[in-house]
């Protein structure tokens, strides 16, 4: 029993939990901080924090298939540890920068007119989006390449592996900025900055070091295949699943031409073809995650961004507004972390019972019956819902009184709740209970519970629904195209939750919530409906036939007769 503790502990799978515990937990506290510090920079405006996000959206848009594309045209380790470094390099900079500027910002704001601090802000937001870019190719190869490749050819461990991955993901998003926000609550923002800069660079040796362990006990890492032909993967796609042998799944597409990776050799191009050649990749990319099989299924789960039922500022500012306190917030925080975690174990279960096309669609249905609750929610007592107050009313009021315009919580604002530091919101959010005297009818709680059960509950279906279409993109997708494919998906899902941010701006007063959300569970259904067509392909007759799959056989994750799409 010892022994196979220790094989544990020192195997691939689990070296590659801590690594990408100690990456997450970097992320999510740096994610949380930055947003605070630039809010405390920028005089409690929250507008440094919009600017910020607004170009992390944008550049990961705009940028995800070329950084998909040179995840692929690189070899694995190259590319794991280069993200790395420029990660956490770029976060530890950023923390160097903002201690200076906590330090000297009087001396800074009387430097021409204050154009060097304007400068420092400027810079502060440019080195943070390379931080995030960096996240974004090291999710890309760690969790779309490296977790299938760790996994070998058994979907049952893959599908393990990307559960286990997702509580991690669940938990750190809890507990980092929970831990942080203390720190800086007792301490200062410039404590604050240094521990997260000290965390980095301890964590990005450590970090570095897995990566390597990994990399050796795990050989095929090595080794990368090259492009496959499109009339070649549309014969690997024709086989039919009782053709597989027991252990063939994952690997099923990138056992053929799998050689030693070596970088070819570039040829001598013109200045002209050199500029037009990102244009190129941008196109191309965007044409190959089209062409895919599972790309209705990607589609279905982009559409899950644009809503605003998630627990981000937007839904947490909308019930601090309607009398709800910030560690009633915390403790819903808690419990929405706690069904996430319920809809990773639901998704093993139902893929071994099931199959995992099905899960994704009994996944997608019970996500939407839960949303139901907050349709009826909207129309219930103590819903503010009225459509004839015009979303600009207050701020033309505003406008013409020369008054300063409200802010928008910033994206991070419901850890703030969560962790003491509501004095960083001032301005921003007044909850309905804050003054007895100004309101001294209480709001009825009826709606806004409706509203955050519907919202808790659905969290079972949604990770659920989400790891289903991580592991199809893994299974599906040739092994030359991982990175760009997953590239234009982390685009399509900030394309659309973009989109849901701007729905916001044009209707921000919380009579027109009820609106967004009846829009938001509109694009839910949508994208399960995608989902739906993609599962009719795939499965045809035999759709709702849920039966539990042979051990011996490969579960029904590669679509057969699919092949009309690549």
């Amino acid at each position: 029993h010892l022994g196979s503790v220790i094989a544990y502990f020192t195997s691939a799978k689990f070296l590659l939990y801590l690594g990408h515990a100690l990456s997450t937990w970097g992320d999510r506290m740096w994610h949380f901080a930055v947003s605070v510090f630039l809010v405390e920079l920028y005089g409690n405006s929250l507008l440094l924090t919009a600017v910020y996000g607004l170009v992390v959206a944008g550049s990961v848009l705009l940028l995800g298939a070329l950084i998909g594309d040179w995840v692929d045209k690189n070899s694995r380790l190259k590319v794991a540890q280069t993200s790395l470094v420029v990660q956490n390099s770029s976060v530890i900079l950023c923390g160097v920068i903002l201690m200076i500027i906590f330090l000297f910002k009087t001396q800074l704001l009387t430097l021409y007119h204050g154009w060097l601090l304007t400068l420092c802000y400027i810079l502060v937001i440019t080195v943070a989006n390379i931080a995030n870019l960096a996240s974004t190719a090291t999710a890309i190869t760690i969790q779309r390449d490296w977790i299938v490749v760790v996994a070998g050819e058994d979907r049952s461990k893959l599908a393990d592996m990307n559960a286990t991955i997702r509580r991690i993901d669940q938990l750190t998003n809890i507990l980092a900025p929970m831990a942080v926000g203390q720190i800086m609550t007792f301490g200062s923002p410039m404590i604050g900055c240094g521990f997260i800069s000290g965390w980095n660079l301890m964590s990005m040796c450590v970090e570095y070091l897995l990566l390597w362990k990994v990399y050796q006990k795990t050989p095929t890492l090595a080794r990368k295949s090259a492009k496959v032909e499109a009339s070649e993967l549309k014969q690997l796609n024709v086989k039919k699943e009782s053709d597989m042998r027991p252990a063939e799944g994952v690997q099923l597409m990138v056992e053929k031409d799998v050689t030693d990776f070596e970088p070819q050799e570039e040829k001598e191009v013109g200045c002209a073809a050199r500029i037009a050649e990102p244009f190129i990749t941008f196109r191309d990319g965007w044409v190959a995650y089209y062409n895919q099989p599972v790309f209705l299924a990607g589609m279905g789960l982009a559409f899950l961004y644009m809503t605003v039922l998630g627990f981000d500022c937007i839904t947490t500012g909308y019930a601090y507004t309607q009398g709800l306190s910030g560690s009633v917030l915390s403790l819903l925080m808690g419990a929405s972390a706690v069904t996430g975690i319920m809809g990773t174990v639901a998704f093993t279960w139902l893929r071994r019972k099931c199959g995992l096309i099905r899960t994704g669609l009994i996944s997608g249905v019970a996500q939407f019956a839960c949303l139901i609750l907050c349709v009826i929610s909207v129309f219930m007592p103590g819903s503010p819902m009225d459509l004839t107050v015009s979303p600009f009313a207050d701020i033309s009021a505003r406008l013409f009184e020369n008054e300063p315009l409200p802010t928008i919580a910033s994206p991070e604002s419901e850890m703030i709740f969560a962790t003491g530091m509501p004095n960083l919101l001032n301005g921003s959010i007044t909850p309905a209970n804050s003054d007895p005297e100004m309101s001294p009818e209480p709001v009825p709680l009826l709606s806004v519970s409706l509203l955050f059960a519907g919202v808790i509950a659905a969290r079972v279906g949604l990770w659920s629904f989400d790891l289903t279409v991580t592991q199809l993109l893994q299974e599906n997708v040739v092994e030359s195209e991982r990175g760009i494919i997953n590239g234009v998906q982390n685009s399509m899902n900030y394309l659309l939750d973009l989109l849901h941010f701007i729905m916001v701006i044009l209707a921000p007063n919380p009579e027109a919530f009820g609106l967004l959300v009846l829009i938001s569970v509109s694009f839910v259904a949508m994208g399960h409906i995608m989902y739906f067509r993609f599962a009719q392909k795939s499965l045809g007759k035999q759709l709702f036939v849920c039966h539990t799959p042979d051990p011996k056989a490969a579960p029904d994750s590669s679509p057969p007769g699919n092949t009309s799409t690549v």
